[in-house]
């Protein structure tokens, strides 16, 4: 029992979950997502909770609602093409006398081309509610994807990485003067997660029963690191509430100020662990551990964000607007998988982020009635420290270069595009171990695309 024990221990950490549940990239600062607005991303999101004129403020600020007058439908989509190279290797079994180099490519362009929607709707009221504004947006506030391939030398690190966070927000403005307004949000979350890697069940093996790896000799052993590998995958789905609220200041004709504050949403994912075992590790260690499918669980907290914004109107064509945003990455504490299967023993990892900062400035210049241009630059802190670093997260700090453009084709329907490039400040480093014993040593080059279009609609 004390060998199943151990070897479970050994495999459930190797399946990493926490790299995926705390999963990020280049597109922002670990796994949160900032692409809501393709307004907004034309001048790097300054302005983002301060600048009259864009839907997407139902989630960015939800008090600047009251000064639209019109009904108004907005929807915006970004493709992130993400580049994501690893340059390394390391040692499998590491720190024993089985230890070994460890084979395999570099795993390919982990990146990949994705889709982050959003939608918004803002209702003015009228009659007796004339200063109340409604409205509802959905967006993606976090996650994003990799794949590497299946023989790189990081595959007991992570294979595939899919989460998938998206939000239905109902809000409701208030207009307090011609000059201040406030805002409220309710935040109904949908969490979808779905991770895979390889284990090495050889090198488990190794550790809790040498001699199935020694005996009659290493080479012909029926047991050893890289020898036996299989794979283990988990997804796990949960719906939660939050909220959000937001003040908007206005004390001159020329200058907006916004404040808003996202809350912390708290989720308890349940799902099926999978594992892909080999059938002469099965028979060592009997059908009860690892099943082909089980259930487990895992908490999860989104971290809470404070906006503070503020776009000034400097001249009838041009604007400038900054940004700071700051994201409470300290609830992030450990995440901690219960199976089901009482001989699988719980999975932790414990992480030590701290909060960080985005900072961006940006402004926009109407060439006339019909076109106005942005340009923005900001710069977006890593909440990750460099010992927590893993192929699901080798997150650093990052620049964004940003452009943008918007078409008046008439009185009520506008579009807008947007091009940003997301830059690695210096290349991540990464040196873990595995849980299996599988060390991995390198760096990686990254960087992102960011394409957005948008339309929207006044009646």
């Amino acid at each position: 029992m004390e060998f199943t024990k151990n070897l479970t221990r050994v495999t459930a950490l190797a399946l990493g979950i926490a790299g995926v549940l705390a999963y990020g990239d280049v597109h922002a600062a670990a796994f949160q997502l900032k692409e809501n607005s393709v307004k907004a991303q034309g001048r790097a999101m300054a302005g983002s909770a301060s600048a009259k004129g864009d839907a997407s403020v139902v989630v960015n600020n939800p008090a600047l609602m009251s000064t639209f007058t019109d009904k108004t439908f907005q929807a915006d989509v970004t493709a992130i093409d993400l580049s994501f190279e690893f340059t390394g290797g390391g040692t499998a079994a590491a720190g024993t006398p089985l230890q070994q180099p460890l084979r395999g490519g570099d795993g390919g362009d982990a990146g990949d081309i994705a889709a982050v929607p959003a939608m918004s709707f803002i209702l003015p009221l009228s009659g007796q509610f004339e200063y109340v504004t409604l409205g509802a947006m959905i967006s993606a506030p976090f996650g994003l994807k990799t794949d590497y391939e299946s023989d790189w030398v990081g595959r007991y690190h992570a294979l595939e990485s899919d989460v998938k966070i998206v939000d239905l927000t109902l809000a409701a403005s208030l207009e307090l003067s011609d000059r201040a307004s406030v805002g409220l949000g309710v935040i109904y979350e949908h969490a979808d997660v779905t991770l895979t890697n390889a284990v090495d069940f050889g090198a488990g093996v190794c550790r809790v029963a040498v001699a199935l790896c020694v005996t009659p000799n290493p080479v012909a052993a029926p047991f050893g690191p890289q020898k036996n590998d299989g794979v283990a995958g988990i997804s796990g789905t949960d719906n939660s509430f939050g909220w959000l609220a937001g003040i908007s200041l206005r004390p001159t004709d020329k200058l907006s100020l916004g404040y808003s504050y996202r809350s912390e949403i708290d989720h308890e994912l349940r799902g099926t662990a999978t594992f892909e075992v080999p059938a002469n590790v099965r028979g060592v260690l009997g059908s009860a551990i690892y099943k082909p499918t089980d259930g487990g669980g895992a908490k999860l907290t989104t971290p809470a964000t404070h906006t503070f914004s503020a776009t000034y109107q400097a001249t009838e064509r041009f604007a400038i607007m900054a940004e700071g945003v700051h994201t409470g990455w300290d609830s992030l504490k450990e995440i901690r998988i219960e199976f089901d299967n009482p001989l699988q023993a719980d999975a932790v990892e414990n992480y030590d982020w701290h909060d960080s900062w985005f900072y961006s400035l940006g402004g926009e210049f109407a060439l006339n009635e019909k076109f106005t241009l942005r340009a923005g630059i900001a710069r977006d802190e890593s909440p990750v420290a460099r010992a927590h670093r893993t192929p699901r997260m080798p997150d650093e700090d990052r620049n964004w270069y940003s452009l943008g453009l918007s078409w008046n084709v008439s009185d009520s329907l506008e579009l807008n595009a947007s091009y940003v490039r997301l830059e690695l400040v210096d290349k991540p480093e990464i040196d873990l171990l595995s849980s299996s014993g599988s060390r991995l040593v390198g760096s990686y080059d990254g960087g992102a695309n960011l394409f957005g279009v948008s339309m929207q609609y006044k009646f």
